[in-house]
C-alpha cells in the first residue's frame, strides 16, 4: 500500500536532507520544513482525497493526530539511549515525523498541504519563530539565523517543555557537526528531557487548534 494511505509508516528523512544538515547544522529545522513539505505535502493532499469520504475535518486531523503520537513513540525510541553516535538521527526522524503530522492535520483541516506557508507554520508552531510570516523569511533566506532565534525565544521564558525541545534540536545540531562518534559533553541532558510521544501530541493539539479556528 503506498505511503501516502498507510500513514502507519513512514520513510527515513532522505539522504539529501541529511548532507544539508551537516554542512549547516544550525538551519537544520529550517531544511527539515523545506524537505518535508515537499515529499509530505502531495502524501497529505492524496491522503485527505482518500480518506477524507465519512469524516469531518476535525475527525480527520484527529486521526492524523493520533497516528503520528503513535510513530513517534515506535520508531523515535527513547532519544539518547544510544548515546552520541544516535542522538542526532534520532532527534531528526522525531521532527521529521512531527512535521509530517501537521501537513497532515492542516490537509485534514482544508488547507493545501502543498502552500508555501505551511512549512513556516510548522516551524512556528513548534516554537522556533514568533509568526508563520518570520518563519517564511528565514526559509527565503532573509529573516534570522536559526540559533539566533532559539536563544531569543529562550530569553523570553517560554515554557520548560518547549525550552527542552529546542536545547534538543540545538544539541542535535552540535552532533551533526561531529558526526563521526567523537563525545560532546552534556547532550544526554536535555536529549533525555524529550518525551517522544508527549511533545508529538502536544505540537498535534497546537497544529489542531490552529488550522481549525474559524
Amino acid at each position: 500500500m503506498p505511503e501516502t494511505v498507510e500513514i502507519e509508516h513512514i520513510r527515513r528523512p532522505p539522504k539529501r536532507l541529511w548532507d544539508e544538515i551537516l554542512a549547516e547544522p544550525d538551519r537544520a529545522p529550517e531544511y527539515i520544513a523545506l524537505a518535508a513539505a515537499e515529499r509530505f505535502g502531495p502524501q497529505a493532499e492524496d491522503w485527505v482525497r482518500i480518506m477524507g469520504p465519512g469524516h469531518t475535518p476535525e475527525e480527520l486531523g484527529r486521526v492524523a493526530l493520533k497516528k503520528h503520537v503513535r510513530l513517534a513513540r515506535l520508531e523515535g525510541g527513547v532519544l539518547g539511549v544510544g548515546g552520541v553516535i544516535t542522538a542526532a538521527p534520532d532527534i531528526v526522524s522525531l521532527l521529521w515525523i512531527q512535521s509530517r503530522m501537521v501537513f497532515y492535520i492542516a490537509a485534514a483541516c482544508g488547507y493545501d498541504p502543498t502552500h508555501p506557508m505551511r512549512p513556516a507554520e510548522y516551524l512556528a508552531l513548534q516554537g522556533l519563530y514568533d509568526t508563520p510570516a518570520e518563519a517564511r523569511e528565514a526559509l527565503d533566506g532573509v529573516g534570522k539565523r536559526m540559533a539566533q532565534a532559539m536563544a531569543e525565544q529562550a530569553l523570553r521564558g517560554r515554557n520548560t517543555e518547549a525550552l527542552h525541545l529546542r536545547l534538543a534540536k540545538y544539541a542535535a545540531q552540535r552532533v551533526a557537526r561531529r558526526y563521526a562518534g567523537k563525545l560532546i559533553p552534556l547532550v544526554g541532558a536535555p536529549i533525555g528531557a524529550v518525551r517522544n510521544g508527549a511533545v508529538t501530541k502536544q505540537l498535534g493539539v497546537k497544529a489542531l487548534n490552529y488550522y481549525a479556528r474559524p
